[in-house]
């Protein structure tokens, strides 16, 4: 279905998540005047982290998810995903790859019209200044590689309008078992604007930027002789 040149589109994915959002409120409207120097400013999808939080309250998006004795056979996590300072729009849907998606539900939600499950989407409806939504899933994010080990892929996360990316905050906690796995390789590096924190069997990254970011965290047997652990 073709969408109104009025949609606004947010990407958001673990692995992948979109929010589709239709029907402007008053805010997101702006003179003609003001559109070119608007335009000019528009990041096109390249990656920029932000050294500093936006001046106003944008997006934020948190995962917390948990890696298991269970997941390194079959690849599924637990993960519960926040999002708060929604855009207020008159309607939006969360969509997951059904494939890779099982026991979606919803936890709460927050200055919403309404908010109901269809499949592996969340339908959302009348979407106010300060809306937040919650839920809690099964995903099918981690893979086993063939030289052993284990990958953590989350991503593209994204703030899309039309052709334009905005700012949003990504938040991320991933829980894994310490006696069996080490933390290995991890992109991207931490930068200003992207702080990444690891303890035993804890990892953190807290980003504020534009444009599309992946993340993939690296894991290895603890113990086994191939395993590099990066402290």
């Amino acid at each position: 279905m073709t969408q109104p040149l009025t949609a606004r589109r947010l990407w958001s994915v673990v692995p992948l998540l979109l929010i589709a959002m239709v029907g402007f409120a008053e805010e997101w409207d702006f003179p003609d005047d003001d559109l070119e120097e608007r335009i000019s400013l528009v990041n096109t999808g390249e990656l920029r982290f932000l050294p500093s939080p936006p001046a106003t309250p944008v997006h934020q998006h948190r995962n917390e998810i948990s890696i298991t004795r269970d997941s390194l056979a079959h690849g599924w996590v637990r993960l519960s995903q926040c999002h708060s300072n929604l855009d207020p729009v008159t309607e939006a849907e969360v969509v997951f790859r059904p494939e890779r998606t099982r026991g979606l539900r919803i936890l709460s939600h927050r200055n919403l019209g309404t908010a109901r499950l269809d499949g592996a989407s969340v339908q959302l409806q009348d979407i106010r200044q300060g809306a937040s939504l919650c839920l809690e899933v099964e995903s099918r994010a981690l893979t086993r590689l063939p030289g052993g080990g284990w990958s953590l892929r989350n991503g593209p996360y994204m703030r899309r309008f039309l052709d334009g990316y905005y700012p949003m905050r990504v938040y991320i906690r991933i829980r894994y078992p310490a006696d069996l796995l080490a933390a290995g390789e991890f992109s991207p590096q931490p930068q200003p604007g992207l702080t990444v924190r690891r303890t035993a069997g804890e990892i953190e990254l807290d980003s504020w930027f534009e444009g599309r970011l992946n993340t993939r965290f690296g894991f290895c047997r603890r113990g086994s002789p191939a395993c590099r652990p990066v402290e």
